[in-house]
């Protein structure tokens, strides 16, 4: 017997004309299997790509056969570093001003990097004949280790630049005061110190990276679909390194299965791609594995980090002071504005009212591959925060103090806002004490610590952890921060059809964020149109306005304040239009939300889609107005938004195993407006549980010899359901200043804010070893041998 399905309309309070809880409007698809993903598109006479990949972390390469690989029948050519050097594409810019090799020609500088390119008419036969091309390597010493590479006699790494003696990456940076801080340190009551690393992780997206070209030689269009997070961007390096003219180029992205900065960067697989395709007259499509993906593309984090943090007897927290070691691999790619070597580094001062920082980094080329993407880290704001959050627990151990009470004591106050930090940056709002009060309510933080003293006294190994974060998102403003050379503002076009049916599109690429349900929120708010009647376009460069697309949670703090300030433009212009319909003067007009009436008299009045018929209508409109409703904007932000939380987190320790079960999470985010609670609920449910993976299981390791040890799932593991608890969910509101509609951003806070809490947790419930720190992931093996006096670092 047949099953009926009735497709019944959402509830009433699901279907809100703006802000609200409201299905997602793309899950239709996706949960119908009806999603395009780029592996899913087939065009006629494609070509498929494979790559072969050095098995060394260091050598020279002196030679490279690729005869038997030509003579396979199904491979239509073979591509080397040579043939790119006749093209002048050998080398590639990174997105942080360094360059890349495109293939390896002199010598390999990572495992796993790109030596040639196979190009066959199908994916098995290209991969097959990767493994006739025959390479002799010369193996060299490599430098896996960031303080080795600092040695005078370490390997120098980059000797392609004339004159490199040695293995920094960049020049080296600092923020704050060195001097006012050095002079607070001599006169604290109580000075902390701790060697705190961040191991290294991968975004490790579900759908991996990958890309078709199709050049047309008749018309010199070139076509890409690819999935990536910043396609304009992509667009404007792909001119530059083919010598295409932009409008000439056209990005798709379709739909992309995640992104989390692992698909900001341009890897030579993209460049391998588009040259193939330009020199063959076809489409060619490289798609990499699981294998690829984890040991050559975008990794993240890996900073070795010295706190100090200086304090009064009675917990007054007055300074805090960090050296940093960053590992940035064989080239810089690390994702972040042009002025900012170290990302968003300089919120390490967190959420506490201090009177003076310092930071100083020296970021070093290793044999490992290149990255440091912002993997939901808002440009190592990750890192920032687990750097302070980490230290004032340390703190509060030798004050003998509750973390709870210590941080408490030191949160900015609501009239200290906006505050300037003692590295410069200018935190627009927030009540902080009011979010970590909330926390420990849900959460029962007394009745937690009582439990825990019982625990304690059972010989059990229960912990608490605290977290509280600010982030920095929504980057620019454009006159202090660009990728390559392009402000960080962002476009937003939009259309309210003569039936009143409206298209909005967008500069960012959404990567399963809920940005067709989001923005389409956004124009109904200010339009009063519903969402089902909004389409939102995003990811292609042809129909789209220009911008610098999606990471560091930009999209709504940048793009979705562009979608508020472009539908109060047509909403402006179509008050003038409504005044000529109802005969009053524009001040005698008020508006509720979807249509416009005289004041005094709300019989009289006129939708939006009344307006919308007229303005394309026949018939004369006022004066000064052309026919149409549409407008354009190119938003620019005065300032970044910052979005916080307070997190505590309950862990408990088995003594036999060092196993840990995260027994109970609370997560109080303030993010300013809010503009669907369940979309919000999907991010901080993503990011707690990254968060969960990085504090107990996830790192890429490498041995002495440069080989990488994470090249699978297996090896590198990543949290399910069965690691992670119900996640207890709450917020404040503390709208931005300075937005349009006060939003402030969500899609990384939780990702910054879990991991210090989880392991502020476990070192709490390792207390009775007198373990006072050690560094993540926390596996079993790891939290033993914290238990049995030896907390040593990852290798």
């Amino acid at each position: 017997m047949a099953t009926t399905v009735e497709n019944l309309p959402s509830a009433e309070h699901e279907r809100p004309i703006g802000f609200g809880r409201l299905k997602r409007k793309e899950d239709a698809r996706f949960i119908r299997g009806q999603g395009r993903y780029l592996d899913d598109i087939r065009l006629p006479g494609m070509l498929h790509g494979a790559i072969l990949r050095s098995p060394f972390a260091h050598a020279r390469i002196v030679s490279i056969d690729t005869s038997r690989a030509l003579a396979h029948p199904d491979v239509a050519a073979v591509m080397t570093a040579k043939d790119l050097e006749t093209l002048g594409l050998a080398w590639m810019p990174t997105i942080s001003y360094d360059t890349q090799a495109v293939l390896a020609g002199d010598k390999v500088r990572f495992q796993g990097q790109e030596v040639a390119f196979v190009i066959a008419t199908n994916e098995y036969s290209a991969r097959d004949a990767l493994a006739l091309i025959e390479v002799e390597y010369d193996p060299l010493p490599p430098v896996v280790n960031a303080r080795r590479a600092l040695d005078p006699d370490a390997p120098i790494i980059r000797d392609d630049k004339p004159g490199k003696t040695d293995n920094l990456a960049t020049p080296t940076w600092e923020a704050g005061d060195e001097d006012a801080t050095e002079r607070v340190f001599a006169d604290a009551d109580v000075v902390a110190t701790r060697d705190v690393m961040y191991q290294r992780v991968h975004p490790s997206p579900i759908e991996t990276c990958g890309i078709i070209a199709d050049f047309n030689p008749q018309t010199g269009q070139l076509d890409i679909y690819n999935g990536n997070q910043a396609p304009h961007v992509h667009r404007t390096a792909y001119a530059h390194v083919a010598g295409l003219a932009e409008h000439k180029i056209r990005i798709m992205c379709n739909d992309i299965g995640g992104g989390f900065g692992n698909k900001v960067p341009i890897y030579p697989g993209y460049v391998c791609a588009i040259v193939a395709s330009l020199v063959l007259h076809k489409p060619v499509k490289w798609m990499e594995d699981r294998s690829e993906n984890l040991i050559s593309t975008g990794f993240a984090r890996d900073y070795l980090m010295r706190g100090e943090i200086a304090a009064t007897r009675d917990g007054k927290i007055l300074a805090v002071r960090t050296n940093v070691l960053a590992d940035h691999g064989a080239f810089n790619g690390t994702a972040a504005p042009v002025k900012y070597p170290a990302g968003f580094f300089g919120v390490f001062t967190g959420s506490y009212d201090l009177e003076a920082a310092y930071c100083h980094m020296t970021a070093v080329y290793t044999n490992k591959a290149p990255g440091g993407v912002a993997y939901a880290c808002s440009f190592r704001i990750t890192e920032a925060v687990y750097l302070v959050e980490r230290m004032v627990d340390v703190l509060a151990r030798e004050l003998d103090m509750d973390p709870a009470e210590l941080r408490l004591r030191n949160l900015i106050r609501p009239e200290q806002f906006p505050y300037t930090t003692k590295t410069g940056w200018v935190y627009d709002s927030g009540e902080y004490e009011r979010a970590l009060r909330l926390s420990m309510e849900t959460a029962g933080y007394e009745d937690l610590r009582k439990e825990q003293a019982e625990r304690r006294a059972r010989g059990e190994l229960m912990g608490i952890g605290l977290s509280f974060f600010t982030e920095a998102v929504g980057a620019g403003p454009r006159k202090d921060m660009d990728i390559l050379g392009l402000g960080m503002a962002d476009g937003c076009e939009l259309t309210v059809h003569p039936t009143g049916k409206a298209v909005v599109r967008l500069s960012v690429q959404t990567q399963g964020q809920g940005h067709e349900t989001t923005f389409a929120q956004i124009v109904a708010e200010e339009l009063g149109i519903p969402p089902a009647d909004i389409e939102v376009v995003h990811g292609d460069t042809d129909q789209t306005p220009f911008g610098l697309g999606t990471y560091g949670s930009r999209s709504t703090p940048v793009s979705g304040a562009a979608a508020a300030m472009v539908a109060r433009k047509v909403r402006d212009k179509a008050r003038i239009i409504a005044s000529g319909m109802l005969e009053v003067s524009v001040a005698d007009l008020e508006w509720e939300k979807g249509a416009f009436q005289v004041k005094g008299d709300p019989t009289r009045s006129v939708t939006i889609q009344d307006v919308a018929m007229r303005a394309y209508g026949a018939g004369d409109l006022p004066e000064g107005v052309e026919g149409g409703l549409q407008a354009e904007v190119c938003y620019n932000p005065e300032n970044l938004t910052y979005p916080f939380g307070a997190y505590i987190c309950v862990v408990d320790v088995d003594p036999g195993t060092g196993a840990v079960k995260v027994r109970k999470f609370v997560a109080i985010d303030d993010c300013g407006t809010r503009i669907n609670e369940m979309i919000i609920e999907g991010q901080v449910h993503g990011g707690l549980t990254d968060g969960v993976g990085m504090a107990l299981m996830e790192m890429i390791a490498f041995d002495e010899d440069g080989n990488c040890l994470s090249a699978s799932l297996m090896d590198y593991l990543i949290p399910t359901a069965l690691e992670v608890p119900d996640w207890q969910t709450g917020h404040t509101v503390t709208p931005s200043p300075h937005h349009p509609i006060g939003a402030k951003g969500i899609g990384e806070s939780a990702t910054v804010g879990s991991p210090p809490a989880v392991v502020n947790a476990i070192v709490d419930a390792l207390a009775p070893f007198g373990i006072r720190h050690a560094d993540m992931p926390l596996t079993p093996s790891r939290v033993w041998d914290a238990m049995q006096g030896h907390p040593l670092p990852p290798v």
